[in-house]
């Protein structure tokens, strides 16, 4: 089955990959660079899962693939704290949507000053942690869980819970 994945961000990448292949007979895998046409920080479940929806959306018709999944990060505000945010979207050729969100953590208060400012996380954790390429692997959940929980772990959750809805409603893709 092929199955384009919205993005070639490698821990998004990884998230798609590793459970499918763990969970469904010969995947082939299409990474596709295609806007999430909401904000570059998206602010917000609503903008956040938005772009999950587009990306999952755009990629498959693209693709031309059987599914399609879109991930996005995002924040959030939550009684005057802001926080990480994370949905994904499986989008089937037929048009089904199966929606799954992800863990949420507080962010720090200079970090969060600067996004509320209107900076995007990533270049914000890249200076905060004074190191580059924060968003491709540990992200800012690895940052601030000491690396227990990684970017691609976070999105690998949502994708098992995608998944398995998929898998629920469509038994005879699933392993045998």
């Amino acid at each position: 089955m092929k199955i384009a994945i919205g993005t070639k961000n490698q821990a998004k990448n990884k998230a798609v990959q590793s459970i499918c292949l763990q969970m469904m007979n010969d995947p082939v895998f299409i990474s596709l660079d295609v806007r999430s046409n909401v904000s570059e920080q998206p602010f917000g479940d609503e903008e956040t899962l938005q772009g999950a929806k587009n990306r999952a959306k755009q990629a498959c018709k693209e693709a031309q693939v059987h599914m399609a999944f879109g991930l996005e990060g995002g924040v959030k505000e939550l009684n005057g704290q802001l926080f990480i945010c994370n949905w994904g979207v499986l989008q089937t050729a037929e048009g089904e949507q199966y929606l799954a969100g992800g863990a949420q953590l507080p962010l720090p208060k200079e970090v969060a000053n600067a996004v509320l400012n209107g900076e995007e996380l990533g270049p914000v954790m890249e200076r905060y942690t004074n190191q580059t390429g924060i968003r491709h692997n540990e992200g800012a959940v690895g940052v601030f869980t000491s690396n227990i929980v990684k970017r691609a772990d976070m999105f690998e959750h949502i994708v098992k819970l995608l998944l398995g809805q998929y898998l629920k409603d469509h038994p005879s893709h699933k392993m045998t």
